[in-house]
C-alpha cells in the first residue's frame, strides 16, 4: 500500500516563495507536514507562509538566510534547532547566469559553489542528526538534467550542478544505513521566472520573439511542452514519503523525455 503520509515530519524547504519551491512546499504541506520555508527575502516569506497555513492547517515556519553568505544560514540554522527539527530537506536554489565555462570569471565559480554545493552540505550537516534520531530521512537536491547531459550556455551551472550531484551520491552510501535517503531530482525546462528569464535574454541575443523562444524549447521536448512547477513537485514529493524508502542515491529528471541519455 502505497504510504503518502508526511503528517508526523517536518520539511524545510528552500527557495520556496515561488517557482519549483514553493510548489513543492504546498505539496507537501498537503501531504500533511508541517513546512519550514526558507529564503531570503522576509515579505514574500510571509506571504508564502500563510498561503502554507491554510493548506495543511499547520503552525508553519520560516528562515530567512540568503545563500551567497553561507555563515548567514548557518547562524539562521542554529537558531532554529534550539527548539526543532526537520526530517525533510529541499535542497533548491536558484542556478547561476547564463554563459559559457570559458568566459566565467572564477568569482562567478565561487559564488555558485557556495549557493549550491557548500549551502547544501551546512543543511544537511545540521539537519542529518535529528533524521538519525528519528530514524527517517530525505535529502533531496533539485539540480538540473545538465549533471546527465550538459546544457549549452550554462558553463557554470552545470560544472556546480555535476559536483552536487556526485557529493549526493556520496551521502546516500553514507548515509541509507540510518534510514536516510538522498535523491537528486533534475528540472527540465519549467514554468518559473528562471525560464523566463532564459527566453529574455535569448530573445535579445538571437533577435527572435520571446514567443519563438519558447516555442523553439517546447520543439525539443517530445511532450512539446514545457513542465509546470507542480510536476516537479510531486516526483519530489513522493522521493519525501515512506513509499519512497528504498529509493537511494539516484538522479530523476522531470523533463518530459528532453534528456537524450537514459
Amino acid at each position: 500500500m502505497m504510504q503518502l503520509d508526511l503528517s508526523p515530519y517536518t520539511a524545510m524547504v528552500c527557495g520556496s516563495t515561488q517557482g519549483i519551491g514553493f510548489a513543492t512546499a504546498k505539496e507537501l504541506a498537503s501531504m500533511g507536514a508541517c513546512i519550514v520555508l526558507v529564503a531570503r527575502n522576509e515579505a514574500s516569506l510571509q506571504k508564502a507562509v500563510a498561503e502554507i497555513n491554510e493548506i495543511n492547517g499547520k503552525e508553519n515556519m520560516t528562515l530567512t538566510a540568503d545563500f551567497q553568505h553561507p555563515d548567514s544560514l548557518e547562524k539562521a540554522l542554529d537558531g532554529f534547532l534550539v527548539e526543532n527539527e526537520a526530517q525533510i530537506l529541499i535542497n533548491n536554489t536558484g542556478g547561476p547566469p547564463p554563459g559559457q565555462a570559458i568566459d566565467a570569471e572564477v568569482e562567478g565559480f565561487r559564488i555558485a559553489f557556495n549557493q549550491h554545493l557548500v549551502c547544501n552540505h551546512i543543511l544537511a550537516t545540521k539537519l542529518v542528526p535529528g533524521m538519525k534520531k528519528a530514524g527517517y530521512g530525505r535529502i533531496i537536491n533539485v539540480i538540473s538534467t545538465s549533471v546527465k547531459q550538459p546544457l549549452p550556455n550554462l558553463g557554470v551551472s552545470n560544472t556546480i550542478r555535476g559536483a552536487v550531484a556526485n557529493w549526493s551520491k556520496t551521502l546516500a552510501n553514507e548515509l541509507g544505513a540510518f534510514g536516510i535517503t538522498v535523491n537528486n531530482v533534475l528540472p527540465g525546462a519549467t514554468d518559473t521566472a528562471r525560464l523566463t528569464g532564459i527566453i529574455e535574454r535569448k530573445s535579445e541575443k538571437t533577435g527572435k520573439s520571446q514567443d519563438d523562444v519558447r516555442a523553439g524549447m517546447e520543439a525539443q521536448v517530445p511532450m512539446k511542452r514545457v513542465g509546470r512547477p507542480e510536476e516537479v513537485a510531486w516526483a519530489i514529493s513522493f522521493l519525501a514519503s515512506p513509499s519512497a524508502a528504498y529509493i537511494n542515491g539516484i538522479n530523476v529528471p522531470v523533463d518530459g523525455g528532453r534528456t537524450a541519455s537514459l
